[in-house]
């Protein structure tokens, strides 16, 4: 039986400390040099490398283990620390290097698909598949650790302040309303089905009518959508929700929850309490609910200016009931030929914006396409609104409201990108608050709730919510933070009455509503708090904190843009007994699919086995 002594510490904590100590260590091989009279072996584990030496005075058999071990070899190695000749100041143990005495492999490595370093050229489909060598990587390695010490800092803030983690159910009830629901199909009850949770919003708030008062957890959620870079299937959410507050408190818990996890992981004193804006201020200065706030590059309404202008474009946008908005790009004059510019016509077309007008202001004048519609009077506007001092691009988007924040939204990110303005390693904060409490869905034809059905009006809306409640207002706030959300919450109804109005106001029957909420509306009426919360993505907030652009790189086993794992190859087709079980069959149409699916997968497992297994049949 093997013995596994216990190691003196992680290789990659191997410094200047350890000088002169005989030293127990296990890890991997990353990297073995023969220079005839000596070895030198690069050893790795989660914390780091550290250069192992074994020379010819060693002995014959420790130079031959040496020599034969390849790239990904387990190994144990005991040794002495001792002071390298030539420092490699690029390595935190790069003072010493451990002169072995024994190396024991206690497993050898077949050459992997891709070299285990930071920059490959791997395909992400291969390093999905071999996943577990994908996290042997420093880079990952790194992300995945950063974000367990966000749940470590999350645990020990929550529980500091008196809130009690429980968990809520995986196996919940069907909601058609949002994202589409992961089904699971009941054995028992043949024809009916569990829904994965997509948040755990009805426990939390039932569990504040229980009496709890102050609730948290890191829950996992699941949404069957379609994915993008910041986006999984499964997905875990900071969750919190507490009894007896208002906005100012629950934004102080979030604060002071932000404040612990920026100070423990990454040293930064997070300044509180957060600067608040208005959801109006956010859109139209920003044209986005969720503003980068790290530069300014401001939106300006022009429609005061342009409502009489000669230039149709603009006048008759406005005319038309639309809006004529503009941002101003310092030194973009220069930087941007007409060429460059004429390419951005096409980006914002992506947001149904018609087109781009445009200016440049140098040495006093302006020059471009719109400068021969602009009156004296229009020139000193624009100089006096966005107060040009020279060099400037000036853009202008005419259209209705909506298409004109998010096409300038979306220009001004492209141009703090392109211009280099956005500042480097700065974590901008920032609430938006006072939201509507309706928006208008334009692919779904009618209005639904901003945030969820449960959100509270203010006072005015709840006044509205009988007469024009498109109009009202909700308790709501979001933290957003570099222009990305971070998370939301509100305070929410806990009066069956206003429940029942914003049910209605949303398109509910009667009957609808209690045959999928009946049993909230009912503990509504059982003595429930006011209560409020909020959740932030924790993968989002990981993936930001770690410099990353795919949350798959914070996330151990993610799914891949197709929503498939190629490690385990999920999903897959299951074995008839099972779907027979649960009293489902799968359509013919679909039939073709899943033999192809199932060949597919007998042919990979066969090859693999003919190609690597040892088994004896």
């Amino acid at each position: 039986m093997m013995k596994m002594e216990e190691r003196t510490d992680y290789a990659g904590n191997i410094t200047s400390e350890y000088e002169g100590q005989e030293v127990n260590l296990y890890g991997w091989v990353q990297r073995v040099r023969n220079l005839g009279n000596l070895v030198f072996i690069d050893l790795r584990d989660r914390e780091g490398i550290v250069q192992v030496v074994v020379n010819k005075d060693s002995g014959k058999e420790l130079m031959d283990i040496a020599d034969s071990l390849n790239n990904e070899d387990v190994i144990e190695v005991k040794g002495k620390v001792v002071k390298r000749s030539s420092v490699n100041p690029d390595m935190k143990t790069g003072e010493v290097e451990v002169d072995a005495t024994e190396i024991d492999v206690l497993n050898k490595s077949k050459v992997p698909p891709f070299e285990i370093k930071d920059d490959i050229n791997a395909a992400e489909q291969t390093r999905l598949k071999y996943r577990y060598l994908d996290l042997r990587r420093p880079t990952l390695q790194k992300a995945i650790m950063l974000r367990s010490k966000i749940l470590k800092a999350t645990h020990e803030y929550f529980d500091e302040n008196g809130f009690i983690d429980i968990e809520t159910p995986i196996l919940g009830k069907s909601s058609p309303e949002g994202a589409r629901d992961y089904l699971v199909p009941s054995r028992i009850y043949p024809g009916s089905f569990y829904a994965l949770p997509q948040s755990p919003q009805l426990f939390k708030q039932l569990l504040m009518g229980a009496g709890f008062d102050k609730y948290y957890q890191l829950a996992r959620c699941f949404r069957d959508e379609d994915l993008r870079g910041d986006r999984q299937p499964e997905f875990t959410q900071i969750d919190m929700e507490t009894s007896f507050t208002d906005e100012k408190q629950v934004q102080d818990y979030t604060e002071g929850l932000l404040k612990k996890i920026m100070k423990d992981v990454m040293g930064i004193d997070l300044k509180t309490p957060i600067k608040r804006i208005t959801w109006d201020e956010a859109m139209n200065k920003y044209g986005s609910d969720k503003p980068d706030t790290r530069y300014e590059m401001f939106i300006h309404d022009l429609s005061p200016i342009f409502k009489d202008s000669d230039f149709k474009v603009f006048s008759g946008a406005i005319a038309d009931g639309g809006y004529v908005k503009g941002i101003a790009v310092k030194n973009g004059a220069k930087q941007y030929s007409r060429k460059k510019i004429e390419e951005k016509q096409d980006y914002i077309k992506r947001y149904h914006a018609k087109g781009l007008a445009w200016v440049k202001y140098e040495d006093g004048e302006f020059s471009g396409p719109v400068s021969r519609f602009l009156t004296d009077e229009n020139k000193e506007a624009l100089k006096k609104e966005f107060d040009l001092e020279g060099g400037e691009l000036v853009v202008f988007v005419a259209d209705k409201w909506k298409v004109v924040t998010d096409s300038l939204d979306h220009l001004r990110r492209e141009f703090a990108k392109e211009t280099g303005i956005i500042p480097e390693n700065v974590y901008d904060f920032v609430w938006v608050v006072d939201w509507p409490l309706f928006e208008y869905d334009e692919g779904l034809g009618r209005w639904i709730a901003a945030h969820h059905p449960f959100t509270m009006p203010d006072d005015e809306g709840i006044k509205l919510l009988d007469t024009d409640p498109h109009k009202a207002h909700a308790r709501s706030y979001d933290i957003v933070m570099n222009g990305d959300e971070m998370g939301g919450g509100s305070i929410r109804i806990h009066k069956r009455s206003i429940q029942e109005k914003m049910f209605k106001a949303l398109g509910f029957t009667k009957k609808r509503a209690y045959e999928q909420f009946g049993y909230l509306l009912d503990a509504l009426d059982m003595g429930f708090p006011p209560h409020a919360g909020l959740a932030i993505g924790l993968d989002r907030f990981a993936m930001m904190l770690a410099q990353k652009d795919n949350i798959r790189d914070v996330t151990a086993f993610p799914k891949n843009a197709s929503a498939s794992e190629p490690m385990m190859h999920a999903p897959a087709p299951v074995a008839d007994q099972q779907l027979d079980d649960i009293g489902i069959k799968v359509e013919d149409k679909y039939e073709d699919s899943v033999k192809e699916i199932e060949a597919r997968l007998e042919k990979e497992a066969q090859e693999d086995a003919d190609k690597n297994s040892t088994w004896d049949e």
